[in-house]
């Protein structure tokens, strides 16, 4: 089942999406918004997928032509967006760069910091911001959306709360970051509003490309209409997404709507490219003694999208400008 929300009102209006993305039709008599939904899933899921089922048999006659740029993040805001860090080589990467090792902890305890969730970027409209000498970057990314998950769930019993999968642009400030990190309290600043991809669809809808709690398939991004990097969201992913559920709730339950993204995928087959501007720049490094490529500046455009075997897009793309914020 695929599912969005319409950018109307601050929680959307919740659609169901054929599944080759080319129509949609209301809901609002099942569920007025995804979050509404969520809440009540064990019932709502098979409602909303009798409706799924009609809509790609042809048969829904309120049923109209989908444009993901009239979409929100299908969640326009959320209780909860905990973000981790499960692929291990590009934290790895980013320290070898400066010549750090990471900790021996990191490749069995997750990293994860939790974002701001209240103000999510729509997946079409532009990332706003005041400085370019503030390093702005994408973060290409999976993520999951959960039921009600509760304190202590072990990781087999997350896989079980994982309803719903979106990608991800994580944008980054990366020159506010080692000021916030070096207090020993970040991430804050450096982690502005993140966006999500405009459609939300159910594991099954990945075929045999979900598997072992992981996305099997390439994440591709492009800037400026040129490719930038297609890593394989499956291979290389330290912790899967059950892991990340029970790390996030170790210590207290995780309400329905929950988001737990994946952190920046990355391959340590370098031929697939990155899914960030740091890890690239943390390449350049290593190689060439400093890093040759620019952050993101205003007029940029970043697309991140990801595809099936036959090349059709599963969740849309997220496709946005970065553009001055004035705030006058």
């Amino acid at each position: 089942m695929k599912l969005a929300s319409l950018n109307q009102g601050r929680d959307g209006a919740l659609v169901v999406v054929s599944r080759d993305l080319s129509r949609a039709v209301r809901v609002a008599q099942i569920a007025p918004t995804l979050q509404a939904a969520l809440d009540d899933w064990a019932s709502k899921r098979p409602q909303l997928e009798a409706v799924y089922q009609r809509l790609n048999d042809g048969l829904e006659a309120q049923a109209f032509d989908f444009d993901q740029r009239a979409c929100h993040s299908p969640l326009p805001r959320a209780f909860h967006w905990a973000d981790g860090s499960a692929y291990v080589n590009h934290v790895e990467l980013v320290r070898k760069a400066r010549g750090a090792e990471i900790p021996e902890s990191f490749w069995h305890d997750p990293l994860m910091y939790q974002g701001g969730s209240d103000t999510f970027i729509a997946p079409h409209a532009p990332i706003r911001l005041s400085d370019e000498a503030w390093g702005i970057d994408l973060e290409a990314e999976l993520a999951v959306i959960t039921d009600d998950v509760p304190m202590g769930a072990t990781p087999a019993q997350a896989a079980g709360h994982i309803q719903l999968l979106m990608l991800v642009n994580d944008v980054s400030l990366r020159n506010l970051i080692p000021g916030e990190l070096g207090k020993g309290f970040g991430f804050y600043q450096s982690k502005p509003s993140s966006s999500f991809s405009p459609v939300a669809v159910t594991p099954d809808e990945l075929g045999d490309s979900w598997r072992d709690g992981r996305v099997h398939r390439p994440l591709v991004s492009h800037i400026n209409g040129a490719l930038f990097g297609q890593p394989d969201a499956g291979t290389d992913m330290t912790f899967d997404f059950p892991t990340l559920i029970a790390h996030a709730a170790r210590t207290r339950p995780l309400g329905s709507g929950t988001i737990i993204g994946s952190g920046t995928v990355s391959n340590y087959d370098r031929s697939a490219g990155s899914s960030c501007l740091a890890e690239k720049r943390m390449l350049e490094v290593i190689e060439h003694g400093e890093a040759k490529t620019p952050f993101l500046k205003f007029g940029d455009r970043v697309r991140i999208e990801m595809f099936d075997a036959a090349g059709a897009s599963i969740f849309g793309a997220i496709d946005q400008q970065v553009e001055r914020y004035d705030a006058h």
